[in-house]
């Protein structure tokens, strides 16, 4: 009973409100990156050289990458830090597998 409860708030807890100019930003960045990739599709549509390609590639996955960076960063001052504070060591595991994931 007591862990239905505790997965209950824990699921409440992931969630993340930002300042709406936040959210736009983060969304605009998005939609550069989504264009990139619609751009990608169109170049092996038209069966463009491999090379070009793999550069568009390389440039969505600088993007991304930048795009990464911000979240990452509030997400550790924030989120990290208060889950810290108010006793939940384990949000440093979340942390850790998150880095992990991001690394490969």
């Amino acid at each position: 009973m007591m862990e239905t409860k505790c997965k209950k708030v824990c699921a409440e807890c992931k969630r993340k409100i930002r300042p709406e100019t936040e959210s736009r930003d983060m969304i605009n960045r998005l939609n550069r990156i989504e264009g990139q990739v619609r751009g990608i599709r169109g170049m092996v549509e038209k069966s463009a050289y491999c090379v070009d390609i793999l550069t568009q590639v390389s440039a969505v996955q600088a993007g991304l990458s930048t795009y990464s960076e911000p979240p990452l960063r509030d997400h550790i001052k924030t989120c990290v830090v208060g889950d810290i504070r108010a006793g939940h060591d384990e949000v440093v595991d979340e942390l850790l597998a998150t880095l992990q994931k991001m690394m490969k």
